[in-house]
């Protein structure tokens, strides 16, 4: 399926926002998604079901000091 991800083109085999995160190795729990505009909330992430050609952002928080 071919994805948007952070104005990045690429193709991806996953189906909802929850696989497309494991596939990319991303932690859930530190991140906000958007998709197509409107940011899904965590506990949506499994439902949260990816379209061909869907536009995602995702802003993974890194700590630091």
């Amino acid at each position: 399926m071919h994805l948007m991800i952070n104005g990045q083109s690429q193709e991806v085999p996953c189906t909802t926002l929850t696989d497309l995160l494991r596939a990319l190795q991303l932690d859930a729990q530190r991140l906000v998604a958007e998709v197509n505009g409107t940011i899904i909330a965590r506990e949506n992430f499994d439902q949260t079901q990816l379209k061909e050609n869907d536009r995602l952002e995702l802003v993974h928080f890194v700590g630091g000091g």
